[in-house]
């Protein structure tokens, strides 16, 4: 009786042994393909028409009575708005600055009776701000015209430089971060197919940034907007 439960007991610790194998090397090889992944990078790229113009419109007049000074800055925005209406802007979409106003007479020692300028100078801006960009690109293709009208245009400098901006990003996002994971997909599977070993399913992700930059310096109402994710692939 005793010897029977002797082989009893020997079989099953045989047996047990050996599931117990089984499973550790299957728990092995699990582990091992868990550290079999590639890493790959996803690029989507559109390119975009700016849907937003911020122009700023500088101009400077000068006057030795702030008296006049105030009436020749009052008739030079009135002439710049009526520029703007001409080529199709409302109200709504002008605004001003207020007057940077110096006083000349501190340097005006430097300068002899004939030459002395006038004393009050004042650097104005009118704003325009509009989403009719193709209006915008006009316009300033003849803002010449304004100098005809003795407005003294100004504009050297970064804050008077024009921008022509895209404000559509989130409703492109999604689409993008689409494909640029699909695109990924597609470099890991032509690494797997190197290696025959298929594409499984995510082990880790990161999204970059989006960029938005010209297409180039002579068109910056064209944008590119651009994103890149690095996608870890499972390897199986």
């Amino acid at each position: 009786m005793n010897t029977h439960r002797n082989w009893i007991l020997g079989i099953s610790f045989i047996l047990g042994m050996a599931v117990f194998a089984l499973l550790a090397g299957h728990t092995i090889r699990s582990v091992k393909r868990m550290d079999e992944y590639v890493t790959v990078k996803g690029l989507s790229e559109r390119e975009v028409s700016a849907d937003l113009a911020i122009w700023p419109i500088a101009f400077t007049v000068s006057e030795d009575d702030l008296t006049q000074l105030q009436s020749q800055i009052q008739s030079s925005r009135k002439t710049v708005a009526e520029f703007l209406a001409a080529n199709g802007f409302e109200q709504a979409e002008i605004s001003h600055a207020p007057p940077q106003i110096t006083d000349a007479q501190a340097a005006a020692s430097r300068f002899d009776g004939a030459n002395r300028p006038a004393r009050y100078q004042a650097n104005i801006t009118v704003l325009l701000r509009s989403t009719k960009v193709p209006k915008v690109k006009s316009a300033m293709e003849t803002c010449d015209k304004l100098v005809q009208q003795g407005i003294a245009l100004s504009g050297g400098d970064y804050s008077s430089k024009p921008q022509f901006l895209f404000t559509g990003l989130n409703q492109i996002k999604p689409d993008m971060i689409q494909e640029a994971n699909r695109n990924a997909r597609k470099a890991a599977e032509r690494f797997a197919a190197d290696s025959d070993s298929p594409v499984g399913a995510v082990r880790h992700a990161i999204q970059g940034p989006f960029e938005v930059n010209e297409v180039d310096s002579s068109s910056p109402d064209r944008k590119i907007v651009r994103v890149v994710t690095t996608v870890d692939f499972y390897l199986q």
